[in-house]
């Protein structure tokens, strides 16, 4: 993306609102609805979502059928983005008292009245579903239905949240303190908040933002604060509870508490999903989760969870709500709060119990900047558009709405398919620093890096990451020196500039022992590729295509497409791709690399141009660490492992492999030590049908087919040739 130019007047031809700038949004059902400029900042912020253009949410976006990809060749070179604001420039010239004080009557959904927590409580509990469940349980169990409501009322207490304005008062007071001390900006697209103001007041909206941080749902109630939008009510994970004092805190700020694991508890079961639904059921307020479950330790978005959305959908199907609303929202972050803390997880040492104290001796990060956050709130997503025309409603009618109904094949796949939508939305309105392009050049010229050179090699990656259609905030118009000088001052804890030279920030790693060597190497390695993961939402496509062409060793566009085909589904779980598609991806990989006259194409073959080979070696080698990663995994796998074995036998058996190895230095792929990479290698395995999973009582067990093995190992040390048929004409 160019650097934003100049803002100029235009005609008021709609409501006035914040203008738009030049960029990456959407055309068609996607498209944000542009309008005028706000007469003045702060009278916009607070009333320019009350103008918001009426027909902005009912355009919302189009059919999602298994097949269809999520944006066509043609928009890839038309995207329009919304301007950012920063939301933090005003809070820094006036009071936070005052902010936090503020007269906040949001518009809700049809104008009802707020409803008390404990109402929502007497609601759900007398619920048909609930006393459905309760009389069945107490029929089996042989007990009194008034002790199985009381467990379900023991549940309700456990989990319901009990907003009250008071502490919103506090948290709009607090986080103003703490997110001017940690942030230089925080951005928004203004026009997103409009388009989200208008869809709260039509339908039951559900917000689904990117998860990296536990900042995510503060910063997002905060925004919504900010705009005089009505605040989510946000599923939160038991875990906060132990946080005394913080844990009620949240609660009275809109956390309800969902426990990690239901198992096979009926009554717990049916009583969240009763209280979820009646929350969206009856617009009290937006509904906030988080798809991917838990943090991305890894900046790359997770393989998203389905139990949530199909209870949020269930309304609909049911014909219980006209409409739902789904909002991806994509979260970036300059600088991740966690980033050290989440190389440490990956690398094997306990995640640390989230704790009052904990929190409190966190608080030395305030004196540290984190650069800049954006938020992108992208647009309305109406279920009853997507489901048009693909859903049967009819078998909901057919059975009493009370009694639980197991979900239909088509609707599984419809839920997974709009899970996996909203993902692959959240990934193409993340916004990258310059940063995220210094990381990705510097990973592939370790140890050291001439710094003249680095700057050339990071312009030259803002224009191919511009050509694949990525949008990068370049920060006010520096020139490119003083832009990656910007990015290694604030990610001075990684990477330094010593006589001319960038080098990891690896101090002290020559001392002790040689494990503790490969330690502190992995550290910062797995923190600097957090960055560069974020480009490879961009790239991954194309870069499957050229590693395909590396490893067919032929210009047959079959022959191409089969490996392609293969290594994407190797990777499924390291990377978000929509399910069934897999020849559409490799279209787009292919065009994209035809775009910036890296191959050339016919109707049977595929050739590298010459001026492509440098574009072709850098895809390659940018996701090398994978391939080499899973070649060492699937390698540990073929020699060590010879009985079934578990998760947790599989982590360190795996981990303390490549240890040796690195200690050794037979291998340099560091970052085959993330757990990540383990727990993502393991399951493609699983659904290759390499490995075996078998449920236990207490968990899962895996055996090792060693002939899929060596057989998946050959294809990636280009051995042996892909044996996939072609599932469509090229």
């Amino acid at each position: 993306m160019a650097p934003p130019t100049a803002r100029g007047p235009r005609p008021p031809a709609r409501p006035p609102q914040r203008a738009g700038q030049p960029g990456r949004g959407g055309v068609g059902p996607w498209a944000p609805q542009r309008g005028g400029r706000a007469a003045e900042r702060g009278a916009a912020r607070r009333g320019g979502a009350r103008r918001a253009m009426a027909a902005a949410a009912a355009t919302a976006a189009g059919r999602a059928r298994r097949g269809t990809p999520m944006f066509s060749q043609k928009e890839l070179t038309s995207k329009k983005r919304d301007e950012f604001e920063d939301i933090l420039e005003e809070r820094r010239l006036s009071s936070d008292l005052r902010y936090a004080m503020k007269c906040y009557t949001p518009v809700i959904y049809k104008g009802l009245s707020p409803c008390k927590p404990n109402a929502i409580k007497s609601v759900v509990l007398q619920s048909e579903q609930v006393q459905y469940v309760i009389k069945q349980l107490a029929k089996e169990m042989g007990e009194s239905p008034d002790i199985i409501q009381e467990e379900a009322v023991e549940i309700l207490d456990e989990m319901g949240h009990s907003m009250q304005l008071g502490t919103v008062r506090f948290f709009a007071f607090t986080l103003s303190k703490i997110f001017k001390q940690l942030f230089q900006r925080v951005c928004v697209n203004e026009e997103g908040m409009q388009r989200l103001q208008h869809a709260i007041q039509e339908h039951p909206v559900v917000l689904l933002p990117s998860h990296r941080s536990y900042v995510d749902f503060l910063m997002l109630s905060y925004l919504l604060y900010t705009y005089d939008l009505a605040l989510p009510v946000i599923a939160a994970g038991i875990d906060f509870l132990g946080m005394k004092i913080v844990g009620e805190l949240l609660r009275r700020a809109g956390a309800f508490f969902m426990r990690r694991s239901f198992g096979g508890n009926r009554l717990y079961w049916a009583v969240f999903a009763e209280y979820v639904k009646t929350m969206l059921r009856n617009g009290y307020a937006p509904i906030e989760f988080f798809l991917e479950g838990t943090r991305s330790r890894t900046a790359k978005t997770l393989t998203p969870k389905f139990g949530l959305l199909s209870i949020v959908m269930e309304p609909f199907f049911k014909r219980e709500v006209f409409d739902t609303y789904l909002v991806p929202i994509s979260i970036s972050y300059e600088r991740i709060l966690e980033e050290s803390l989440y190389a440490y997880e990956l690398l094997g040492v306990p995640k640390p119990k989230e704790s009052t104290s904990g929190l409190l001796k966190a608080r030395r990060i305030l004196s540290d900047n984190f650069g800049t956050i954006h938020i992108y709130v992208g647009q309305p997503v109406s279920l009853r558009t997507l489901a048009s025309g693909r859903i049967n409603l009819c078998p909901y009618n057919l059975v009493p709405r009370h009694l639980p109904q197991k979900p239909t094949e088509d609707i599984q796949e419809f839920v997974s398919d709009v899970a996996y939508k909203m993902e692959l939305l959240q990934i193409e309105n993340m916004v990258l620093s310059p940063w995220v392009l210094v990381a990705a050049v510097l990973l592939q010229n370790l140890p050291a890096m001439d710094f003249e050179l680095l700057i050339e090699k990071t312009v030259w990656l803002k224009g191919l990451t511009q050509t694949f259609g990525g949008f990068i905030e370049w920060p006010d118009n520096l020139c490119a020196k003083k832009a990656v000088m910007s990015g290694l001052t604030l990610h001075s804890n990684i990477a330094r500039l010593i006589d001319g030279h960038v080098v990891l920030n690896d101090k002290g790693v020559e001392d002790g022992a040689v494990g503790e060597i490969v330690f502190k190497r992995a550290l910062v390695i797995l923190m600097c590729s957090t960055y560069r993961n974020q480009l490879l939402n961009v790239f991954v496509r194309p870069s499957l295509v050229a590693l395909a062409l590396q490893m067919t060793r032929s210009f047959r566009k079959e022959e191409v497409y089969s490996s392609f085909s293969f290594l994407r589904d190797v990777f499924c779980d390291e990377f978000i791709f929509f399910p069934g598609i897999s020849l559409k991806d490799f279209e787009e990989g292919c065009f994209l690399l035809t775009k910036c006259d890296a191959i050339q194409t016919t109707q049977q073959e595929i050739y590298p141009t010459d001026k492509g080979s440098v574009v072709v070696s850098f895809l390659s080698a940018m996701f090398r660490p994978f391939v080499e990663g899973y070649q060492l995994i699937f390698r540990y796998l073929s020699k060590e492992t010879k009985e079934a074995f578990t998760e947790k036998q599989f982590i360190p058996g795996v981990r303390n492999y490549v240890f040796q190895l690195l200690e050794k230095g037979t291998t340099q792929c560091y970052e085959a030590l993330s757990s990540d990479m383990q727990k993502n290698a393991l399951a493609a395995l699983v659904q290759l049908g390499a490995v075996k999973k078998k449920k236990m009582s207490n968990g899962f067990s895996y055996s090792v087919n060693q002939e899929a093995i060596h057989k998946i190992l050959d294809v990636f040390d280009a051995r042996t040739p892909v044996q996939k048929p072609v599932a469509a004409r090229l």
